[in-house]
């Protein structure tokens, strides 16, 4: 198996691609700030004549993904395209489509904080004030920032007891929020499911959701699309399975794995192909940090 090549930033591979989908958090930003070289990279990524989605695993609406970039200064004119777990979750509670969905009652039980209700609003949807007096579970995440598994488990334990099917709109495990690590709606997600609970989910790694992406961008030659994410397990996977390349930022959610580089520089190539190895999935190029 070769290396996976490493690159300095997103010009040494530019002319191979005409779009690109790129995540946000622990790529373009960690949740408060943009990272250094991001807003430059994006400017001469658009300059260059590329196409740019943004693929976020946010449990919310496009919407207001796209107003907290702006407040971090990335905006609307430095991309084409938004898509997000959060939209998936939405569209999928609207058109109950498939026989899972189709089969869910009218009533919620949210696990997550109020600012993600965006995602079933105005769709018809009362929402239980407990479990037994619900249809199903909506899993958004944690509420406060630094919560761990242990302070969801006794609303796990009641769902399960209810029999409540989950809806879990964000698959990551955990994400940087600053310099802290921050549990996610998969880790809620994978819990429950190994309670027994019937789990669907929406976003990276799933093929529906870059599906609307290549739709959105408007490119049909997959050969032609670069995926660019901080996680093996959603963003490489993700971009494996849809058959696109796609490069892995190390400074992000793997860093301490990958040997602890300062932020932005290259990583131990032989600690890069471990992780890959143990993870499954094998990223086409690995990037210090989103920039040219």
């Amino acid at each position: 198996m070769a290396a996976i090549r490493q690159i300095p930033g997103i010009s040494s591979v530019i002319d191979q691609y005409d779009g690109f989908i790129l995540d946000l958090w622990g790529v373009l930003h960690d949740g408060e700030r943009a990272y250094p070289g991001v807003p430059d990279c994006l400017d001469r990524m658009n300059a260059a004549g590329k196409t740019l989605c943004l693929l976020s695993n946010a449990p919310r609406r496009t919407d207001g993904v796209i107003a907290k970039l702006a407040g971090m200064g990335l905006g609307r004119d430095r991309y084409h395209h938004v898509m997000t777990s959060g939209e998936a979750t939405y569209e999928a509670l609207r058109d109950r489509a498939d026989p899972w969905h189709a089969r869910l009652g009218r009533r919620l039980y949210h696990i997550g904080p109020e600012r993600d209700a965006d995602v079933y609003d105005g769709l018809g949807y009362s929402v239980a004030a407990a479990p037994e007096d619900a249809d199903f579970v909506l899993n958004t995440g944690i509420v406060v920032f630094g919560e761990t598994l242990a302070d969801y488990q006794p609303q796990l334990d009641a769902c399960l007891r209810a029999r409540l099917p989950m809806i879990c709109a964000n698959p990551d495990l955990i994400v940087m929020v600053g310099p802290q690590m921050v549990i996610c709606a998969g880790t809620l997600a994978a819990r429950y499911d190994e309670m027994g609970g019937d789990v669907t989910q929406h976003g990276k790694p799933y093929a529906s959701v870059y599906d609307r992406c290549l739709s959105l961008m408007g490119i049909t030659d997959k050969r032609r699309i670069l995926a660019v994410g901080d996680s093996l397990r959603t963003d490489v996977a993700g971009a494996n399975a849809a058959g696109l390349d796609v490069a892995l930022v190390t400074a992000g959610i793997h860093q301490e794995e990958l040997g602890g580089a300062a932020w932005g520089e290259s990583v131990d190539a032989a600690k890069l192909q471990a992780v890959a190895d143990a993870v499954g999935h094998t990223p086409t190029y690995a990037v210090p940090s989103l920039r040219w």
